[in-house]
């Protein structure tokens, strides 16, 4: 085990009390844009904020990411709010301009299966200890997933908070079936926490609350929302992003869930 003498935590949080929320775009668009999202973030008392800088997109000629100015933005702004960050490696490059500049290293669905860049991330991560997000594939078994976080933690870095993100399945009335079994089951196997990201998996923002609130129901440690200032103009995935006043009430609901839970949102 970690530091953390094997109390399960979440970006510095204590995932017994706490459940952490990632909150954030999902690519960083500009420097307003994102100065927007952070000060709602912190102003709601929350600590961590998502951007995705580099972004893997299915079509080749959408919106790709700002790159290394997207990060700069992001470690600008959010410092300017304390707040930690979160951003996406998509590839083994970009790994230590991605460190430099957050707090969290991401790792998506896609490249659960990167092996490679798995151990890479944990060996250089390995003395800092840093915050590994570790996305399931959106085709893959728990023990699958599992398995392969050990490319990260048998590197170096046991600082691992594993994220369901919905499954691929025959069902097309959300953008991915979402396997709230996998929070107890996950639990039950491993020592790591486990986020939810209930935005990828409704694909709807107004589905978004229920999954939220279920998945804070389910006993998830940490749970991930995509929030935009306006939705309707994002560069990426508008129509299951919460804008600003909508993430602020769900905001408001889930304290009041995870207050009869025993439990702070943080």
């Amino acid at each position: 085990m970690s530091e953390y003498s094997g109390k399960r935590v979440v970006g510095g949080f204590d995932a017994s009390k706490q459940v952490v929320v990632f909150a954030g775009p999902c690519a960083i668009e500009s420097e307003e844009q994102f100065e927007q999202v952070c000060a709602c973030v912190a102003s709601l008392g929350l600590h961590w904020v998502r951007g995705g800088a580099f972004k893997p997109r299915t079509n080749p000629h959408s919106f790709q990411g700002l790159g290394l100015r997207g990060l700069q933005i992001m470690n600008r702004v959010a410092n300017k709010h304390r707040l930690l960050t979160l951003s996406e490696v998509i590839d083994a490059e970009h790994i230590d301009v991605v460190d430099e500049y957050s707090d969290g290293l991401q790792i998506g669905a896609r490249n659960m299966t990167n092996y490679s860049l798995l151990k890479t991330i944990g060996e250089k991560t390995a003395q800092t200890k840093k915050l590994v997000f570790f996305k399931r594939g959106m085709a893959a078994t728990v023990s699958e997933w599992l398995s392969a976080a050990e490319y990260i933690t048998s590197s170096g870095n046991d600082n691992v908070v594993l994220c369901e993100r919905g499954l691929r399945t025959f069902e097309t009335a959300t953008r991915y079936t979402l396997d709230i079994s996998a929070v107890p089951v996950v639990q039950k196997q491993s020592v790591l926490p486990i986020c939810v990201d209930v935005s990828h998996p409704a694909g709807q923002a107004d589905l978004v609350p229920a999954l939220a609130c279920a998945a804070l129901a389910s006993g998830a440690d940490a749970i991930m929302i995509e929030v935009h200032p306006h939705p309707q103009t994002a560069l990426s995935d508008g129509p299951q992003q919460l804008n600003l006043e909508q993430f602020a009430s769900l905001i408001g609901r889930l304290r009041t869930l995870a207050a009869a839970m025993g439990k702070e949102i943080v």
